[in-house]
């Protein structure tokens, strides 16, 4: 094996997965088609879900100075995170490329191995292994993995050379979006709404405004290379009658509204992460952090059956849960284009969704959309309210010093919270010692404020998700580790 698993692709999916594998103690190869980061950036910042896996990996500080927000939308209907509560925020002006830059020197910093100038031209999967051919610097060759992932975008090769099904719809309307230099401009981070189309707005620094706009009607086009800058300039006059056809464009693209969802994320050794997986109208930004979650789940899990700690069917809950929750994207995204793009006859729609935003439940459940904290996973019947949920950043003190949950997961192993100093439920969770990571908080009985109030004990797999609780899961502890964690030892 030239590698226990390949990655193609080294976008943000592709290297976040690099990065879960070696936590999980997986040898990694990543390939990439181009020679070096392009540095151009369609994505702007992270949702408040992303800022927190990257909290729970320890790679939030490596960014710096970050301007955050508590403020979101859903299809340019205005939401404030604050009603979630927990101090729940976004990663605001953080370029994609940013994000790929801290990836790759923690990916490599782990040891992974990244081949650049590396293209995927084709597969065959013999149900041992797969071989992956390549064309490289050096000419073609063939490399012999177990598990090959596609990470390598909306038009995926990996996903066409494996026979994957795509449906979908195509796109409608297409949207530019260009990095300028020399004007200034009002920020407008959430979605603008204008006449004929909408607009945004954001700071990049170093003088660079980041826009988007879209022209409502506005038919894609076949391109073979960027718009020039003289049609995003003339359609930004014709929607907000301003004129930048002065500025200096740094970067110009284009994009558009197309949905479509593989229907299946795995097939035999081959499985895709992020937008190989599914591609949709990049509305509220949630395109990169959908697939770098997509990543989060596949990594340990991966590495567990790998490893030989888990059987192969831990493998089988990749496509369950990611599917659905790519679904479920696919839908919002297209809800959210026609709130942004459709005409007056939308506009009773657009009052009736303001009006209900209004109210706390309704508000609440658009901004867990928006932020990416509605995730849910099937963890087993119960009736405790984190069972399946991601657990919010809780502080708390171990072995004399402050900690947290965030950073209890950095080693991308599972937790259990022993929030009573129970001996006995330790005991019973001694055989997973060499997975799981057995925590017992100083001043046991009082559970930390917050969601963990009430709760004596709780399991948390490597992504963060709540896989069982004490009170209120129906299933017994050791049923719960064996389920995630395969059997004790």
């Amino acid at each position: 094996m030239d590698a226990s698993v390949i990655v193609v692709g080294a976008g943000p999916a592709g290297l976040m997965l690099a990065g879960e594998l070696r936590l999980a103690g997986t040898d990694v190869l990543l390939l990439e088609k181009l020679p070096r980061r392009t540095g151009e950036s369609r994505g702007i910042g992270f949702t408040p879900r992303t800022r927190e896996v990257f909290d729970q990996r320890g790679l939030l500080y490596r960014f710096g100075e970050v301007e955050t927000s508590g403020q979101g939308h859903f299809g340019g209907i205005p939401l404030d995170f604050a009603v979630l509560g927990g101090g729940v925020l976004a990663a605001r002006s953080v370029p994609q490329s940013a994000t790929e830059a801290v990836l790759e020197t923690w990916v490599r910093e782990l040891g992974a191995g990244i081949r650049r100038d590396h293209e995927f031209l084709g597969l065959t999967d013999d149900g041992d292994g797969v071989d992956v051919r390549v064309r490289g610097p050096e000419g073609e060759s063939v490399l012999r993995t177990r598990y090959l992932i596609g990470c390598d975008g909306g038009r995926s090769a990996v996903r066409k050379a494996a026979g994957f099904d795509f449906p979908g719809t195509e796109a409608t309307t297409e949207l530019f979006l260009a990095d300028i230099r020399g004007v200034e401009l009002e920020p407008r981070m959430v979605a603008d709404r204008v006449t004929d189309g909408m607009v945004m707005v954001g700071r990049l620094g170093d003088g660079i405004h980041r826009i988007i706009v879209g022209e409502r009607g506005a038919p894609p086009r076949r391109r073979n290379g960027p718009p020039p800058f003289s049609e995003v300039a003339d359609t930004w006059k014709r929607l907000t009658g301003i004129d930048i056809s002065t500025a200096e464009p740094v970067w110009v693209s284009s994009f558009g509204d197309a949905t479509r969802q593989a229907t299946e994320y795995r097939r035999g050794r081959v499985l895709l992460a992020g937008d190989s997986a599914h591609i949709h109208l990049p509305a509220g930004g949630q395109g990169m952090n959908t697939s770098v979650q997509d990543s989060v789940n596949l990594g340990w899990k991966l590495g567990a059956v790998l490893r030989g700690t888990a059987p192969p069917a831990l493998l089988d809950t990749y496509h369950a849960e990611r599917h659905e929750v790519g679904r479920r994207l696919l839908a919002n995204t297209r809800a959210q284009s026609l709130l942004l793009l459709g005409g007056e006859e939308v506009q009773p729609l657009r009052e009736t969704l303001a009006e209900l935003a209004r109210y706390d439940e309704a508000s609440r459940h658009l901004a867990a959309k928006a932020a990416g904290l509605d995730i849910h996973y099937d963890v087993g019947r119960g009736t405790h309210p984190l069972l399946g949920l991601r657990l919010p950043r809780v502080e708390l003190r171990h072995r004399g010093r402050s900690t947290s949950t965030a950073e209890l997961l950095r080693s991308g192993r599972g937790v259990l919270l022993d929030l009573d100093d129970n001996a006995a439920l330790r005991h019973r969770a001694a055989p997973w010692r060499d997975r799981v990571d057995l925590v017992t908080p100083d001043a046991p009985g009082a559970a930390p404020a917050g969601p963990l109030d009430g709760t004596y004990a709780a399991l948390l797999r490597p992504d963060g998700h709540v896989a069982w609780a004490a009170p209120g899961s129906h299933h017994d502890l050791p049923m719960a580790l064996e389920r995630w964690f395969g059997p004790g030892r």
